[in-house]
């Protein structure tokens, strides 16, 4: 399933770079052609993507822009920039897995977002392919998210659900308190106890997304980025289900 919402994440970070029409807007200056020019954020990008657009003065701005963003003191400017004048050379490819892969398309934005702070901690701002490089990055994590997403098939337990829809309440036997809470076990522990070790522990994956979390908000790009928590793959053995004391089994 894609979405054609227009407040995507593309379109929230433009709005929040741009800001308010009269606003104080970041500008970069850059030096070029044995001249220094100051640019606004759309004629940065106009000097990347533009028809008339000049290879020299486009490196320089990917130069400039970058080195500003790793110095960047904190407001997260500098990186939202960056992310912004990458946005283009991103839409053909989003374009085409959408129309190919059944994705939700802020999900596919996000991804590559993360991708482009990422990519921005370890770029060479003298690199002269920098901004493709970056941007390069970001088409690839798109494409790899894709593709994880379409062998994911969600499925619905309909046994358990039909059971959970027809039980009734057993009688109580001790009472229990209002915001009490019950955990059952599938399946049930054997005579020696459970059946299985029980451990809890904190998946790669979840760390990868507090980390990139954290490159967001330093970004400031806290409630414009959200990245979907998958589960690892393992064996299902079992079930646990915490629910409110005296709740429909």
């Amino acid at each position: 399933m894609t979405s054609t919402d227009a407040e995507g994440v593309f379109a929230l970070i433009g709005r929040e770079l741009l800001g308010a029409p009269g606003g104080v807007r970041p500008s970069l200056t850059v030096a070029f052609d044995q001249r220094t020019v100051r640019l606004s954020p759309e004629e940065s990008r106009k000097a990347l993507y533009g028809p008339e657009r000049d290879e020299a003065l486009g490196r320089a701005v990917w130069r400039q822009a970058v080195r500003e963003a790793q110095q960047d003191p904190g407001d997260g400017a500098g990186s939202l920039l960056v992310v912004w004048l990458a946005l283009p050379g991103l839409y053909r490819s989003l374009h085409r897995i959408l129309r190919r892969l059944r994705v939700e398309q802020d999900d596919l934005e996000a991804e590559a977002v993360l991708a482009v702070l990422t990519a921005l901690g370890t770029a060479d701002p003298e690199d002269p392919a920098t901004g493709g490089l970056v941007i390069k990055e970001a088409v690839n994590r798109m494409w790899a998210y894709a593709n994880r997403v379409k062998q994911e098939v969600p499925v619905v337990d309909i046994a358990a659900f039909a059971e959970a829809r027809n039980a009734t309440a057993p009688p109580e036997v001790h009472p229990r308190p209002a915001d009490g809470w019950e955990l059952h076990v599938t399946p049930p522990p054997c005579q020696d106890g459970l059946a299985a070790t029980l451990r809890f522990a904190e998946s790669r994956t979840r760390r990868e997304g507090e980390r990139l979390g954290a490159l967001a908000h330093q970004a400031g790009l806290p409630d414009l980025v959200f990245r979907a928590r998958r589960h690892e793959e393992a064996d299902l053995i079992g079930t646990l289900a915490l629910r409110p004391a005296g709740a429909l089994r």
